[in-house]
């Protein structure tokens, strides 16, 4: 039944939308009570009181929706698979986001777990090109994430609206996205779900990375498939193409370089103005392989594209992993060329040989790591001497990440400082992800009052235990010692 407007008044004062003494300025500012209620509707919105979402709200009689923790609903963003995005306000006037679950998925623990999970995770991702996440709540079966809130759209709609891209607006694009994937993918992260929409363009034309590692999130469906006469786990509907491209590649889950592949496939898109992928809902279409064999290459795509973005492109998507770029830094070192190249030389051909000489293999080390400082110092010490990092903090974590690919590492630093014995336990663990003729090189850094644990590590040629305190200098040399045997 359609309140009066007392009634709609009444309501959003309990509720708390608005004042007593604001609904009474609104009376007097009308004169009368008998009034039509899209009258008094519009002179709240007008005074910007109330929001067209709350009042079709409180028109519905809702009591629930309006708040979430400290955060006042405003209106909503958008809807997805698995949850709803509001736009919000808290109590000091900042703007944010609220991502909250569905219903659906609240009544399942795993889910809410996972959510949880991805939520507190993705906290420690603060970047320019990432969005952020400030709090991860819940509430009973309400469960919410607070994040920023930009003002601006989605690639994919910034896309449909200028069709194909320039030269000079491809390049900032790419350079953010391959750096946002470079920074969760030196924490552990990869992102599982990297599409035209979950890249967000500001106001202020920078790219940032949204959804990270909220992919996993539904778990509720059976989305096992049989192809080929191989049983392809597909978790959720929206990484059937992941786990397409991960049967045709022979790699495993959580792979970076399968978020490189789908960063290439946003560049060839933003390039070409038509994604490189045939698009279908179909899920068997989209598990085929021939989907991905088939990708017309960007140069016949585009006859007049420049050679060193084609490059680029190819190399981001090449179907061979090993021939793909291996971290999202390699990715973005290219871009990076490639924008000062279009800089110093504008309207000019571009140096080739700048990016062959940068097929080189970067070694990778993984730095097991609890102390936020100390990973800083870690990071770029060991990024200057020409190492890929990743970082993990949390050893089982970093154990799990080697027994899915042994390759995401060729050694590993493992401080026992502030992490303690669980350190020790996982340097001599290393040693079970050991391939034939290829063992795993590792270090384990003991503080001075842990020197009783070195008769526990079980070291050898390959695995070295070092005493602190020690110079990064002389850990480097260690590193590439370690490297050649």
């Amino acid at each position: 039944m359609t309140p009066t407007p007392e009634q709609l008044g009444i309501r959003a004062v309990q509720l708390g939308l608005i004042s007593e003494r604001e609904l009474q300025i609104v009376w007097s500012d009308i004169g009368t009570k008998s009034v039509e209620l899209e009258v008094f509707v519009n002179r709240l919105i007008g005074r910007e009181l109330l929001t067209n979402y709350q009042v079709e709200r409180l028109k519905g009689g809702h009591t629930t929706g309006f708040f979430f923790g400290d955060y006042k609903v405003l209106y909503l963003v958008g809807r997805g698979t698995f949850a709803r995005v509001y736009r919000a306000i808290s109590k000091k006037g900042e703007i944010v986001a609220v991502k909250v679950l569905r219903s659906k998925f609240s009544e399942n623990p795993e889910s809410c777990a996972q959510f949880q999970r991805e939520g507190e995770l993705g906290k420690a991702l603060q970047h320019p090109n990432i969005i952020s996440i400030k709090e991860v709540h819940s509430q009973g079966k309400t469960h919410f994430i607070i994040m920023e809130f930009l003002e601006g759209q989605s690639l994919r709609d910034f896309a449909r609206l200028r069709g194909k891209l320039k030269l000079h607006e491809v390049v900032p694009i790419m350079r953010d996205v391959s750096a946002g994937l470079d920074f969760a993918f030196q924490r552990g992260m990869t992102h599982r779900d990297l599409k035209m929409s979950n890249v967000m363009i500001s106001s202020s034309g920078t790219a940032k990375l949204a959804d990270f590692g909220f992919a996993a999130v539904d778990t509720t469906a059976d989305n096992s498939l049989d192809f080929d006469d191989v049983t392809i786990e597909a978790p959720n509907p929206r990484t059937l193409d992941y786990a397409a491209l991960e049967k045709v590649t022979g790699v495993k889950k959580d792979d970076t370089r399968s978020d490189i592949f789908f960063a290439g496939c946003i560049f060839y898109h933003l390039i070409a103005g038509a994604p490189p992928l045939s698009e279908t809902k179909d899920r068997l279409e989209r598990l085929n392989p021939l989907r991905f064999q088939n990708i017309i290459p960007i140069q016949m795509a585009v006859p007049d594209v420049p050679l060193p973005l084609a490059m680029i492109v190819n190399k981001a998507m090449d179907l061979n992993v090993r021939k793909r770029y291996q971290t999202p830094a390699e990715m973005y070192r290219d871009v990076r060329i490639l924008e000062k190249q279009m800089k110093d030389n504008p309207g000019k051909s571009f140096d080739l040989h700048t990016f062959e000489q940068n097929d080189r293999p970067v070694r990778s080390v993984m730095v097991v790591e609890k102390d936020n400082q100390l990973q800083e110092v870690f990071r770029d010490s060991l990024k200057k001497m020409g190492y890929r990092v990743l970082m993990i903090s949390d050893p089982q974590r970093a154990m799990n990440r080697l027994y899915d690919d042994r390759s995401v590492a060729d050694c590993v630093l493992v401080n026992a400082q502030n992490i303690g014995h669980d350190a020790v336990d996982m340097f001599n663990e290393i040693k079970q992800v050991d391939q034939k003729g290829k063992r795993l090189p590792a270090i384990l850094l003991l503080a001075k009052n842990q020197g009783i644990w070195e008769d526990d590590a079980e070291g050898d040629a390959v695995r070295e235990v070092v005493q602190m305190p020690i110079s990064m200098k002389q850990l480097g040399r260690t590193i590439a010692g370690l490297l050649e045997e």
